[in-house]
């Protein structure tokens, strides 16, 4: 049984930072395609990031690029997403997904398994 489980999420004011992990059991992480996605309240689940099985593949939703970071440590079945000059804007649930799949990693059904998610709440 695949498990997805996130961690870091909180409370920071505008212009600060969070670490959001994610680690995956159940499954060989390293074959894994990682996305992060959020979701605000009252509103659609959107694409934040992703990161192929080996890293060589980054992609970040415009809102946030130049801002975010995905990384992955396959050694620690674990992926993570540096929030930096975090907006009121990005005031959300962040969910980790996993597939085993290389491409539309930027839609929700392209993912197999997702975590509970974690509140990561920016005060202005």
């Amino acid at each position: 049984q695949v498990q997805v489980v996130e961690s870091g999420g909180g409370s920071v004011q505008a212009g600060g930072s969070l670490r959001l992990s994610c680690v995956v059991s159940g499954r060989t992480f390293s074959t894994l395609s990682m996305g992060w996605f959020r979701q605000a309240a009252g509103k659609e689940r959107e694409f934040v990031a992703s990161i192929t099985w080996n890293g060589g593949s980054k992609v970040y939703a415009d809102s946030v690029k130049g801002r975010f970071t995905i990384s992955r440590d396959n050694a620690k079945n674990t992926v993570t997403l540096q929030m930096n000059l975090l907006k009121s804007e990005d005031t959300a649930v962040y969910y980790c997904a996993a597939t085993s799949g290389l491409y539309n990693l930027k839609r929700t059904y392209a993912y197999d398994y997702w975590g509970q998610g974690t509140q990561v709440t920016v005060s202005s």
